[in-house]
């Protein structure tokens, strides 16, 4: 069930010059709410931003009734949301999308390159609060550009790969060794640009094992009516903001 509420930031974490993150706290109540789902975000006192912003839900605290945005900065709107503070208030329509299937059993790989670990911590927290057997790889630039590594340790093992090597194996995160035995696991499920998610895809298809991605298309209405993010799938072109973010790979007309 979709909701608009305005909630009010309690918390804003600095990851690095580029990223942050902003926990939110809802005086409503939160609704449910899937990993993989996400939000559209009102930039306010900017002329120049006249649509909402689209951002993963990066982890909620249901007992606490807040949720957390993982944020970019990449343009006006997200350095304009970057100025806000504590007590500041989010004007936010969510949750939106599909999120990720969750198993029941098996063995589960999370793939997050740079800030596509944006909707896997979340999910991370669901998979091991089912039991569920957990690795996440993550990959970076470099060891400056890691983060949230300690949060994903919190749910099981984590691999690290960086491009200049200053972190974990040297190397993208697609030619890490874990690869070799990928076939290990159950479910792929994979976030981050998309050159990435294809090798990923590629490599879920070589081991046979079933693969599910997050796209980050630009999703400027989050309802399909602007046909900004479409996709191409087996059933023909699809609204990311609505069939997804998250599909099976097989269900995507992709070169891999």
């Amino acid at each position: 069930m979709k909701v608009i509420q305005d909630l009010k930031i309690s918390k804003k974490i600095s990851l690095n010059k580029e990223h942050f993150i902003l926990e939110c706290t809802s005086v409503e109540g939160l609704p449910e709410i899937a990993p993989g789902q996400f939000a559209e975000i009102l930039v306010e006192h900017n002329n120049k931003v006249f649509l909402r912003r689209p951002l993963s839900i990066h982890d909620v605290n249901f007992e606490k009734q807040s949720l957390q945005f993982f944020v970019k900065i990449v343009g006006e709107g997200t350095r304009e949301l970057s100025l806000l503070h504590e007590g500041n208030t989010l004007n936010v329509v969510f949750p939106l999308g599909n999120g990720f299937r969750l198993p029941d059993a098996g063995k589960v790989l999370l793939v997050g390159g740079g800030c596509g670990s944006a909707p896997l911590l979340f999910l991370a927290r669901k998979l091991h609060e089912k039991g569920i057997a957990l690795t996440t790889l993550l990959g970076a630039r470099s060891e400056t550009d890691l983060m949230e590594t300690e949060l994903f340790e919190q749910f099981g093992a984590v691999c690290i790969s960086t491009d200049d090597g200053t972190a974990g194996e040297k190397g993208f995160i697609t030619r890490h060794s874990l690869w070799n035995r990928a076939n290990e696991f159950d479910i792929i499920y994979c976030c981050g640009p998309e050159v990435m998610m294809k090798v990923v895809a590629a490599l879920a298809k070589e081991k046979n094992v079933e693969c599910y991605v997050s796209l980050e298309n630009t999703m400027a209405c989050g309802i399909g009516a602007c046909l900004c993010c479409v996709t191409e799938t087996v059933r023909g072109n699809e609204c990311v903001c609505t069939q997804g973010p998250v599909f099976n790979i097989n269900e995507l007309k992709w070169q891999i």
